[in-house]
């Protein structure tokens, strides 16, 4: 277990509302909330041990929501999405980091996952599978993996465009503001969108990459396209196994690349955070492993994570509501609409260039 997640895991025992380890396998601990379901992923450390996980049940409910609008004790200045939006504006900010979620791409017609209705997670049916996560589970994938492939063929990069926070995030990177995005997302729409890979840390794997899981050949995502596209399961050439995107599924280890949040998170001086739950551990953990000097900004539909249970700083700063109208709003008040308009076009053209 990384030395971040041990100490937040530390930190929320000494709470109150108990967190399930359910099981310890290929070097993940998998967590379930006893109230809101939430699964969770932690990488397994032999000389850590995990102690039950507590959250104070009022805190969690949003006992800190009414500190919130005032700053903590009321003694600082609470910062506005206008003074971001200034200070970003005039280059004070020059190490963002972006962490993003599900939220940021249903405007793009993706769905998430745990939506009520709508959510992927509702919408398995059709698949016979004993329940939802197991789509997602390494060991169901080897015993059967035609559910996951059906699925890959729906999300599979190329047939949904990046949207308004896509392109923001870019600007930020052509600007050289970016420092790096850390995204849950496995649509490639941050790629899609011109964000260079190494300017990405995609945290739960990507369609872009796959290997093979017998013989660990390396391929490219875009040769497994033709055999998903017509519902065949894509094969190595070598050996004949099944050859499997590079998506972190339940049971697997994450990319090692996803560490870099050890180098990252400490650099930052600024994080946003859009259209996540922050309810997937270690992803989740990562809002807490700024300095505490550093603003951190909230774009998302509800309060969550240390918005919604932790201590108020004054210098965090929530956006709330739909996550495309509140970039929106950030781009208003940066003055950024032109550029960003003229990016979302030339990007259109070209993606519909590459379809024909």
């Amino acid at each position: 277990m990384s030395s971040l997640m041990a100490s937040h895991l530390l930190k929320k025992s000494k709470l109150g509302l108990h967190l399930n380890i359910t099981s310890r396998t290929n070097g993940l601990i998998t967590f379930r909330h006893p109230q809101q379901g939430a699964r969770c992923l932690a990488p397994r450390h032999p000389d850590v041990h995990v102690p039950p996980v507590t959250l104070h049940k009022a805190v969690w409910q949003a006992g800190a929501r009414g500190l919130f609008s005032r700053g903590v004790g009321g003694t600082s200045k609470q910062l506005t999405l206008g003074d971001l939006a200034k200070s970003v504006r005039d280059g004070e900010y020059r190490r963002i980091v972006v962490m993003a979620g599900a939220g940021i791409s249903t405007p793009s017609g993706i769905p998430d996952f745990r939506s009520p209705g709508s959510g992927l997670y509702d919408n398995l049916q059709q698949y016979n599978l004993p329940y939802a996560e197991a789509i997602f589970e390494i060991n169901f994938f080897h015993h059967n993996p035609k559910p996951f492939f059906a699925l890959a063929k729906e999300l599979y990069p190329g047939t949904y465009q990046p949207n308004l926070t896509h392109h923001f995030v870019r600007v930020l990177h052509d600007k050289s503001q970016l420092l790096k995005m850390y995204t849950q997302n496995i649509d490639g729409l941050e790629r899609l969108a011109g964000i260079p890979p190494e300017k990405l840390v995609e945290a739960h794997g990507t369609f872009a990459t796959a290997t093979c899981t017998v013989c660990r050949r390396d391929f490219k995502g875009e040769e497994l396209r033709p055999d998903i596209m017509k519902g065949s399961i894509p094969k190595c050439p070598t050996c004949k196994g099944v050859v499997k995107p590079d998506i972190v599924f339940f049971g697997e280890e994450l990319p090692p690349h996803f560490f870099s949040y050890l180098k990252d998170f400490p650099l930052a001086d600024l994080l946003i955070i859009m259209g996540t739950s922050l309810e997937v551990e270690p992803f989740a953990s990562l809002a807490g492993a700024v300095r505490s000097s550093v603003p951190r900004l909230l774009v998302n539909r509800d309060l969550v994570g240390p918005f919604g249970w932790g201590i108020p700083r004054h210098n965090d700063v929530a956006q709330l509501g739909d996550v495309v109208g509140g970039v929106q709003a950030l781009v208003d008040a940066l003055g950024w609409n032109h550029e960003i308009k003229a990016l979302m076009a030339a990007s259109a053209e070209k993606i519909t260039k590459r379809q024909d």
